[in-house]
This record gives structure tokens, C-alpha cells and sequence, in this order.
């Protein structure tokens, strides 16, 4: 058995399981402040442990977020957008006070190395999911492993061309007309006010800005790693499945030939839906050592 944690910009959720098709329980916590989050998701593991033991925990967090054991900061949160949340200690607080090994990882690299041992990138060793939603974020996995550097990946933040036309600013509050300030919920919003979202039908021209942004993502993934494959998830893709076809299509057209997908269609819906993050802290558990 085993204790997962996916920590999202909106809410948190704590499951227990030992495989998709064998979930335990699962509660859902709002993304509040670190101590009021943390505090409630800490209460809720340790009731499980004294109810029915798991031999680890995986935790997969939105970030960016320290990820080398070695640092004194590990496990922390670093310089977020998510307000409060920077300096955020989870994984060494959550592994002492329950006692069994911690995994630490964004929570898109866990999203994707669960889509790799249970869904879409089942068979790859190289494999991307993006998820679109209050950001943007990419879980990039090159020869089985997620990439390292001196941080991890921050692909949502690269400045893309914008479609032709388009010199909206952008709403990300470190760059502007980033993909996450193009293309995420929040950036949607603020471009469309003060109409809602679900006022905004599936032609409008708002989601071919919003997919070329996208596709300009999916284009750098591809020159950079050439993964197997790219499942884009999220609650942004959720609500307008259209884009899906729209983002596979652009890229295509972008890449112009240059370089020849393995697959048609090559951008894929996440096979574990909306499960992929919760089962991604499920997948971290499964590797976690003492």
C-alpha cells in the first residue's frame, strides 16, 4: 500500500492506493496557506497510517520546487507565483511526521511517470505531459528519468511566437506573453473579460491563440527530447477538448516537415484523465527509498 500527495494551485489531493484500479481512500484539500494545507493533509495521512499502514509516500507538487536531496532546501517549494507558498516546507515535514520514504517531484513529472506505467506512454522511455490549467507546466522524461539541472524543467515559462496578429501582453506576472501567461486559466480569463468562460463558444478566436501557444510548447519539447509522445491533461483541456486536434494540427504545421512524429495523432489525451496527478504521487511512492 501506498500514500500519495498531489499538491495543486487550487486544491491538494491525499490518496491511498496500490494500483489505479485499487484505490483505498482519497480527500480532497483547498490550496490555502502552507500551514492550513499541509497541517490538514499531514492530519489526514497519519489517520490512514494508523488505520492501514503504507510502506512509502510519493509527493508530486506544483513548483518550482527543490529537488535535490542533498540541498538543504529539499523538498521545499521555491519562488512561486502561488502567494505564501514560497519557502513552503512539504516533503521533510510529511516524512517525519509519519516516518517511511519520501519521493519529492513536480507534480507533471508524476503525472507523466504515472501516464508512462499505466496510460498513454505506456512503452516509452521518453514521454512529455503538459498540463494546462491555473499554470502551465511539463513533466519531461528522457531515458526513463525526468530531467535535471541545476532545477527542474520550467517549460510553460519559455516566451513562444505568438500567432500571427496576436500582441496581447500576457498575463504571467514574471513574463508576460510566456506560454503560462497566454494559455493557462487565469491568462484565458483576464483575456476574455469580462465575459466568463463558459459564455465563450468553441469557435471563438480566443482558443486558436490559446492552442498556436500550446503548439509552440509542444514544438520546443520536440527539438529538444523528441519524446514518444506528448498527453496534454489539465483543467483548461478538461472544459475545451476541441483543442486537443487543433494543438496536434498546429504543431505539425510548425514543425513544417523539419521533423517527422512517430505518430499520428501524436498529442494525446491523458488515458488516466484526471487521475494522472494523484496516481503520479501513487507512481513517486512506488520508487521511494529509505
Amino acid at each position: 500500500m501506498y500514500a500519495g500527495v498531489e499538491l495543486g494551485g487550487t486544491k491538494c489531493i491525499a490518496i491511498l492506493a496500490s494500483a489505479p484500479d485499487h484505490i483505498v481512500a482519497r480527500e480532497s484539500v483547498p490550496t490555502t496557506i502552507p500551514e492550513e494545507t499541509v497541517g490538514r493533509i499531514q492530519e489526514i495521512l497519519v489517520g490512514w497510517q494508523a488505520e492501514q499502514p503504507f510502506d512509502a509516500l510519493g509527493i508530486a507538487s506544483f513548483g518550482p520546487v527543490d529537488l535535490h536531496p542533498g540541498s538543504p532546501t529539499w523538498g521545499h517549494i521555491v519562488t512561486t507565483t502561488k502567494l505564501g507558498w514560497t519557502g513552503a516546507n512539504i516533503a521533510p515535514r510529511l516524512r517525519d511526521a509519519l516516518g517511511v520514504p519520501v519521493s519529492f517531484e513536480t507534480d507533471v513529472n508524476g503525472a507523466a511517470l504515472a501516464e508512462m506505467r499505466w496510460g498513454a506512454g505506456r512503452d516509452l522511455q521518453d514521454f512529455a505531459y503538459i498540463t494546462v490549467g491555473t499554470g502551465i507546466g511539463v513533466g519531461l522524461i528522457v531515458n526513463g528519468k525526468p530531467t535535471r539541472g541545476f532545477l527542474h524543467s520550467e517549460l510553460g515559462h519559455i516566451r513562444v511566437a505568438q500567432r500571427p496578429g496576436d500582441e496581447w501582453a500576457g498575463a504571467c506576472t514574471f513574463h508576460g506573453a510566456c506560454a503560462e501567461g497566454l494559455a493557462s486559466g487565469p491568462a484565458i480569463r483576464a483575456r476574455i473579460a469580462p465575459r466568463d468562460v463558459a459564455e465563450v463558444g468553441p469557435d471563438d478566436p480566443v482558443w486558436g491563440s490559446v492552442a498556436w501557444a500550446i503548439a509552440q510548447v509542444c514544438h520546443t519539447i520536440v527539438c529538444a527530447a523528441a519524446p514518444g509522445a506528448i498527453a496534454i491533461g489539465g483543467g483548461v483541456m478538461d472544459r475545451q477538448p476541441h483543442l486537443l486536434a487543433r494543438i496536434d494540427q498546429m504543431l505539425v504545421e510548425s514543425l513544417s516537415g523539419y521533423m517527422p512524429l512517430p505518430r499520428t495523432p501524436y498529442v494525446l489525451a491523458p488515458e488516466l484523465g484526471s487521475d494522472a496527478g494523484p496516481l503520479g504521487a501513487i507512481a513517486l511512492a512506488m520508487t521511494a527509498k529509505n
